[in-house]
């Protein structure tokens, strides 16, 4: 039984649980295939950034568990749960030059985007939309 690497993303209301095995490169989301659950290519190669830049897109299974949010926000999720994955299976070499950690951090795959939804204020339409302001 080879070894298992956790790793939690988060991303405006989505929660992605990403479990990283030695294996072929498949990827599965939710018990389906990525390029069957995600709708469009360009949200697959965004998830699949971490693995592209640190040389790992035929080495690892990778199974996901993802709810919250929409497609966007669970592809963020799930990117952000693979770098820490790699982060962790990376861990014995990070003092290393040719760590995952720098090469990670260079392109900003470590750092969680906090940007969320801003909450509705009392007597606006929206966030910050106040009604239309009428002379008379």
């Amino acid at each position: 039984m080879s070894k298992t690497y956790i790793g939690t993303g988060r991303r405006k209301s989505s929660v992605a649980q990403v479990k990283m095995t030695a294996g072929k490169g498949k990827i599965t989301v939710n018990g389906r295939d990525v390029r069957e659950y995600m709708p469009y290519e360009t949200l697959v190669m965004d998830l699949m950034q971490p693995l592209v830049a640190t040389g790992n897109e035929n080495t690892f299974d990778i199974d996901v568990k993802v709810n919250g949010g929409g497609f966007s926000g669970q592809t963020g999720a799930i990117r952000l749960g693979i770098t820490r994955a790699l982060l962790k299976y990376d861990a014995p070499n990070e003092s290393n030059e040719d760590s995952y950690r720098k090469t990670l951090k260079r392109e900003g795959f470590v750092t969680r985007d906090s940007r969320a939804k801003e909450r509705k204020k009392p007597g606006l339409k929206a966030a910050r939309r106040a009604p239309q302001f009428s002379k008379r």
